[in-house]
């Protein structure tokens, strides 16, 4: 490992490390994923970007250091080490990470306007049933899609990093660019099942994020690492037909919270009722009461 390669790995790794500190800072994603608040969305963007950087670099550095190797000894085989400066190379790296995680912070915005917003509004006021359908189904088919020819096809991708970029290599800045999409695709691809339960049942904070990235983590440095997904795909189906007949309760934070507010809203409906009343009967008590035969 060449020096380069050092200084690409400790950037990762720290990155990483960085961001799992400012995950810990993360605003209430609950309130975030009940509004179409502009301030609460940048909230979001950002929380949610730090995390994925936490969650899906340590699994990329192989992806990463690949690369590396490939446009240093192609830039070694051509004129381009002479007529090209150096800080060319390195701006290749970080525009093949960024967009990357360019496709994962665009994910993470659509999953929140386009999913958590409307469905928790949707759920919001039921005390039956509904949301455990909704939550459990979702289970079952994040699991079914563990089996799936797509999720074998992607995951391959994310584990054997030559054989991607075997099929989707391309030169210069653009290559970067296009690259780094692909490769955030395929990521997104793999794991899409993961951060969709994460934002369709609130389990934004860092005991989920810690158990998703260690299963990711699994998946893309394994060379069997579709039999971590097939596991947990099994999971993932039992924990959704159990919620889906009612049995347990996997969105109970987001329901409580929910569950909560209208409690407390007719708590306060009842107490202006009582002291309307109150007031009623105090008003009563002060009027004098004349003797018997006199009017006012």
């Amino acid at each position: 490992m060449n020096k380069l390669q050092k200084i690409i790995l400790v950037s990762l790794l720290s990155t990483a490390g960085l961001s799992w500190l400012l995950s810990t800072f993360q605003p209430d994603m609950m309130n975030i994923m009940n509004t179409y608040n502009p301030i609460l969305i940048a909230l979001f963007t950002a929380s949610w970007t730090a995390g994925m950087a936490a969650m899906m670099f340590p699994a990329i550095v192989p992806m990463v250091l690949l690369y590396n190797k490939i446009v240093t000894n192609k830039q070694s085989e051509s004129s381009e080490v002479i007529t090209q400066p150096k800080f060319d190379h390195i701006f290749k790296v970080i525009l093949f990470i960024g967009m990357y995680l360019v496709v994962w912070t665009l994910t993470g915005i659509g999953l929140l306007l386009g999913w958590s917003v409307p469905m928790n509004s949707l759920v919001r006021f039921h005390e039956d049933n509904v949301p455990g359908l909704i939550f459990g189904g979702i289970l079952i088919i994040s699991g079914i899609y563990q089996f799936t020819p797509l999720k074998n096809k992607c995951i391959g991708y994310c584990e054997s990093p030559l054989s991607f970029f075997m099929r989707r290599w391309k030169n210069g800045i653009a290559g970067a660019f296009k690259m780094g999409l692909y490769h955030g695709l395929y990521c997104l691809g793999c794991c899409w099942p993961y951060f969709l339960i994460m934002v369709a049942l609130g389990w934004m904070n860092l005991v989920w994020m810690g158990l998703f990235s260690i299963i990711i983590f699994g998946e893309k440095i394994w060379s069997k690492g579709i039999w971590i997904a097939r596991s947990v795909g099994i999971i993932l189906i039992i924990l959704g037909i159990l919620s889906s007949l009612g049995l347990i309760i996997l969105y109970d934070n987001m329901m409580v919270m929910n569950n909560q507010n209208n409690t407390e809203e007719k708590m306060r409906m009842e107490d202006k009722e009582n002291a309307s009343v109150s007031k009623d009967k105090s008003e009563l008590g002060k009027k004098p009461v004349m003797p018997h035969g006199m009017n006012m």
